[in-house]
Parts: structure tokens; sequence; C-alpha cells
């Protein structure tokens, strides 16, 4: 009975947590971090066990065995396995993967091999037909994928994998399958990935969303990785939003709870990529180039102002561009970009045009003083082109990145700045790229010459 009370208390403790969470009044970094993931599930409904993570997991006690949605990252695996064998439903039949990011899908090897020492039947791993082919992809692409997550996420000693564990079962369209008394619709809808699952429990009128909901503005515009698909997301969100699901279980942020909340949250969500996709089309469809279609849609502030689409990993304008890789390919309409000279020989003209580097690295402090940061990181960067190994430009470049970083919300744009300002700190320090990044707040720098470099601790090299 002390056990059963000890877990409806901890239930109780997150529900109320999720809910202040809704309100805005406290934020995503204690479920992000972990804090309410221990070594057991938390109980939401008497059959649903959640995992509270970076990555979320859930739990489906079936009445024969455990059925998984996704299974989550290295980092938390065997706390994972530990807390589904607490759950007490028996051996886990089946895991499904919502998509192929590393971030859901690295916790099935504990359960694996516990099959395999038990002797028993392994989990049948269920996904997209596309799941195999992205982690072909992975393991071709293992070297370009760590440079990128190193710089997103700032950790330089971060590889990528190149071991996973592949499907049993894949499907195209939809597939429905029945594990003791609750059925497992699968729906494919591209997103986030062109290999991405949504599952829908009817019996418990539940919804597993993967990362089509992530309490974030939708990952749709990610700079340095595959292409997004933001008018099929959004059609995929009205989809959701017909099946009146009384709980949402999303694959990052907390769950949440009460269909009119749940309504609101997939409607706000297909709102904002609906704007994004028609005033991007309009304004290509007026023929404007791609500078004039960034610069040129508005993004509905009432509803970034949501405290589920908080622009603090991707964010609008980097959607507004995958727009225009998708539909209109990587032209951006400026001839000089069609075949374009080398950016350090058109870096130095210019230099030479202004007086030289120091010119246009001073003009760049300049603007940064004025507060114009993006105008200053042109000029600082062209400077840094024409003369890679001046300090005193270095210390201006990473001066104008460090200021940028600490300026921007969304992860994505912090890191690609953070990395930048310390590559021009390593410069103007004689170190590298590793050094700076790591230096303690009491290492690093004023304005005058050092940066602030942040690494991003609590989020995972995932998407």
């Amino acid at each position: 009975m002390t056990e059963h009370n000890e877990a409806a208390t901890k239930a109780a403790d997150y529900i109320a947590y999720t809910d202040r969470v809704w309100h805005g009044s406290e934020s995503l970094l204690p479920h992000l971090s972990g804090a309410y993931s221990g070594d057991e599930l938390v109980r939401l409904r008497a059959r649903v066990g959640f995992f509270p993570a970076f990555a979320n997991v859930t739990a489906f006690d079936t009445g024969d065995g455990v059925v998984l949605v996704d299974s989550g990252d290295f980092r938390t695996a065997d706390r994972l396995h530990a807390a589904v064998r607490g759950f007490g439903a028996g051996p886990v039949r089946s895991v499904v993967y919502t998509h192929g990011h590393v971030d859901h899908v690295f916790g099935v090897f504990p359960f694996d091999k516990e099959a395999r020492e038990n002797g028993t039947e392994l989990p049948e791993v269920v996904a997209h037909e596309a799941v195999p082919a992205r982690f072909d992809r992975y393991i071709r692409t293992a070297g370009y994928n760590s440079w990128i997550n190193r710089r997103q996420f700032g950790v330089p000693s971060l590889e990528w994998p190149t071991t996973y564990r592949y499907p049993d079962t894949v499907y195209r369209d939809r597939l429905t399958f029945r594990r003791g008394e609750l059925t497992f619709e699968l729906v494919h809808a591209r997103g986030e990935t062109d290999d991405h699952t949504y599952v829908w429990i009817p019996e418990l009128k539940t919804l597993c969303t993967g990362d089509l909901f992530i309490w974030n503005t939708p990952n749709a515009g990610n700079p340095q990785k595959v292409q997004r698909y933001p008018e099929e997301w959004a059609r995929a969100l009205r989809a959701m939003q017909e099946l009146g699901a009384e709980l949402l279980l999303p694959g990052h942020g907390v769950p949440v709870m009460g269909t009119e909340r749940v309504h609101r949250a997939l409607d706000d969500t297909a709102r904002l990529l609906e704007s994004l996709c028609e005033q991007t089309r309009e304004l290509m469809n007026a023929g404007h180039r791609l500078d004039a279609v960034i610069h040129g849609v508005k993004v509905p502030e009432e509803l970034l102002s949501r405290p589920y689409l908080h622009p603090a990993y991707d964010e609008p304008e980097f959607v507004v561009r995958n727009l225009w890789r998708l539909w209109g390919g990587w032209y951006d309409q400026n001839p000089a970009h069609l075949k374009p000279a080398p950016e350090a020989a058109v870096a130095a003209e210019y230099a030479r045009a202004a007086g030289g580097a120091t010119h246009l690295a001073e003009r760049a402090r300049e603007l940064l003083a004025q507060g114009d940061v993006r105008l200053a990181s042109h000029l600082a960067e062209t400077a840094a082109l024409a003369a890679p190994t001046d300090i005193e430009v270095a210390r201006v470049r990473a001066e104008v990145y460090a200021q940028r970083a600490r300026k921007e919300t969304s992860t994505m744009a912090r890191g690609v700045f953070n990395w930048a300002a310390a590559e021009s700190a390593a410069v103007a320090e004689g170190t590298d790229v590793t050094t700076e990044l790591t230096r303690s707040p009491e290492g690093r720098r004023t304005a005058e010459g050092v940066i602030s470099v942040g690494v991003v601790d609590d989020e995972d090299a995932c998407c």
C-alpha cells in the first residue's frame, strides 16, 4: 500500500508540474533534465506509464505485456529498463519508433540483452519503412553528423553513432496491431522527418505524437539537417485534432491533459505552420528573391507567446528557408550566387575596397554597438575571410558572434554563433575550439578581448 501511495503522490506531483508548465509559470527544464525520471514510471493512467526525460518514452500495460512508444536515448537506456521492469506489466513485447532520430531509438538494447539472457523472444520493433534508410544514411555520414551536432550543441567531443537497432516490422501508410486489450493505430506523417509515425490508442483516447509536437516552435527548419515538411506537418496536426484525444504524450516536453487543451495545442501549432506556409508561398508566387521572402514573412507573435510554441529550439525564419528549399530549390535568385567566386576571394576584394580587413572589423564593432548584429556579422565574417590569421579581426569576429549567441532564443542559432565565436577566440588566444567552448565562466574574457560561449547541456544531439 505504501508503494502504491508513493506512486500516486509522484504522479500527482508531476501532473501538478505539467499544469504549471501549461500556464507558463514554470519552465520545461526540470522535465528535460530528468528531474522526474527516476527508477519508476509516472503512472498517468491505469495502463499508461510515462518516462519523462529529454526524450520521452511511454509504456502501455496491455494485459499481455508492454508496448513502448519510443525508447529514449543511450543516456537513459538503463534507467528506462529498470523503470519498465518495475512497472509490473510483464515483458516488453513491442517497441514503436515514432521516427529514427537517435534520441528516440537507443533504449531498446537493454531489453534485447535481457531477452537473450533469458532465452526469450526479443521485443518486436515497429517503424515506418523509411527508418532503415535513415539508419543507413547515418552510418554513411557519421563524420558529417558528428561535425554538425558538435557545432549545434557545443560539444566538441561528440561522436555520431554507427550501430543501430533496425526495425523488425515496417509499414508504409498505416498499420494497426492489437496486443492484449489495447489497439495501436500507427499513421505515417511527414513533418520533422520523412519517417514519422504518430500512434493512437483508441481504448485510452491517448495520442503519442512523437516529435510532431515538442513544446517548441516546430523543428521544421533546422539549418544543418535534412529536409523538413511544414505543410504536411500541419495536415498531420489537423488529422490528430479529429481524434478527440484526452491525453497527448509528446516526444519532448510534458503531457497535455484534457480534450480542450489537446485540441488547442494541436490547433495553435497547425496555425503557426499554416501561416508560415501561406505567406512564403504568396511571396514566392510574386517572384521575390529568397532574401525578400525571409524578411517579408511576418510571424504570428500571439502564437509564439504560447508556452508550447516558444522558439527555443528551431525558429520560424529557418522554417521559411526550408520551405524555399522544398518548393524552390537551393538557388536564392541572386545571380552572383549561382556560380560564385570563392568566399575568401570575394572577401579580399571587399577588404581592399574598404582599405583593409581591419577597417571592416572596426565598422563591424561600430554596428554591434549600435545594435545591428545582423549587419555586423556580415562585416566581421568578411573581414575574417579576408584576413584569417589577423588577431584583432579575430577578436572582433568573436565578440560579434558571442553577442549574437547571447541574444538568440533558439538552440540552433546559439550553437552556430557560439561555435563561430570559439573559432575566432582560438585564433586570438592561440588555443583551439575545444578550449574556448569549455572555458569556465571565470576563464572567459570580457568584451574587450574575449568571448562568452555557452555549452547547451539540456539538449541532446538528436535531430
